[in-house]
């Protein structure tokens, strides 16, 4: 009657459930399949932690401390007691109005400087950091004044662009101005406008010159046509500026100085320079920069009230235009001459028959 699937599935089960050993501590003896678990699939897969049937040394440990009522940290009574009965004093010297505060923009626990406190000192460490970067001690007296005296025509030529600009718009109803006419000043700014082109061309050519003395001098070694190369591009684009309008000219220099300024800083880092090269060609390469645009800012103000110079292009194109109209005139004359001849001619036939 008992014999029926059910039946016998619990019976199978009580069956193993006593058969199986009790393991009575965590070293202690024990079959794989206590440490199996039967509801998973995956459990048979693992790694078990049995070796010999027995636990891991560092697991049995584990399982040992946790099995035990001992805790990790004791804590220390007698100390505890001993700091509970200690008697706080009073410090009041130590407390001010300031103890338990600190700047803002200050760090914590950090001192508080004594003394007066120098509000500039941010300042001249600034300045003083300036003057070392672009200290000119290290250069050559003698070229250092010459290089300087060298950037006054530039300078003298844009201020006096300048001043005749200012002249220009500043003259009165009858055309009087402070020392000088509107049309003197214009003709005056005409003339000081192919110098200064023609100067900065001459400047330009020579600072891609100092190059190829550099390299006959050996210095830094003998780089051959990268070093050469600066001094024949440099002329090459100067002189053609000389042929530009006022305006174009400028601009075209103005990218040429900062350019080569450039190279030369690159060359120096390289060591194809002196070291202090780059800092002396960065002072009149500045000074050279500010008076092109200074003068570019001077034409500006009086470009609807100068006439414009025939510059060297104008003149070709007029002197072309002027041959051109030589010859169609004397062609004109030549065949007007021919059509004479014919008519006298057949005259004088008409004449004989």
């Amino acid at each position: 009657m008992l014999r029926t699937g059910a039946s016998r599935v619990v019976f199978r089960f009580i069956k193993a459930s006593t058969a199986r050993p009790v393991p009575t501590s965590f070293n202690g003896a024990a079959s794989p399949a206590q440490w199996t678990s039967k509801l998973c699939s995956l459990s048979a897969k693992r790694p078990q932690p049995l070796i010999n049937n027995q636990l891991k040394p560092i697991q049995a440990a584990v399982f040992q401390r946790t099995a035990t009522s001992t805790p990790w940290d004791k804590i220390d009574k007698k100390n505890e007691e001993k700091i509970a009965h200690q008697k706080l004093e009073p410090t009041p010297e130590t407390v001010s109005a300031t103890s338990s505060i600190h700047p803002v923009l200050g760090e914590v626990a950090t001192p508080e400087p004594e003394g007066d406190v120098d509000m500039m000192a941010g300042l001249k460490h600034d300045v003083n950091t300036i003057k070392e970067t672009f200290s000119l001690s290290d250069v050559p007296r003698q070229a250092y004044t010459i290089g300087l005296a060298g950037v006054l025509p530039y300078l003298a030529t844009s201020l006096s662009t300048v001043y005749c600009a200012w002249e220009i718009n500043h003259a009165t109803a009858t055309g009087i101005g402070s020392l000088m006419s509107p049309k003197t000043a214009e003709a005056l700014l005409h003339i000081l406008e192919p110098l200064q082109i023609g100067y900065g061309a001459v400047i330009i050519s020579f600072l891609g010159a100092i190059h190829w003395g550099l390299e006959w001098a050996g210095y830094g070694g003998y780089q051959g046509y990268k070093r050469y190369a600066i001094g024949v591009v440099a002329p090459a684009v100067a002189w053609p500026t000389i042929l530009m309008p006022v305006e174009h000219a400028l601009i075209t220099q103005f990218l040429a100085f900062t350019i080569l300024y450039y190279v030369d800083t690159r060359a120096t880092y390289v060591g194809w320079t002196p070291p202090w090269y780059n800092t002396y060609r960065f002072i009149l390469t500045f000074i050279v920069g500010a008076s092109i645009v200074v003068s570019l800012i001077g034409r500006g103000e009086v470009a609807n009230r100068v006439g414009k110079v025939p510059s060297t292009v104008d003149r070709l194109v007029a002197f072309k235009e002027s041959a051109q109209e030589t010859l169609a005139q004397e062609e004109g004359a030549i065949r007007a001459q021919k059509v004479k001849e014919d008519e006298e001619g057949a005259e004088q036939s008409g004449d004989k028959e």
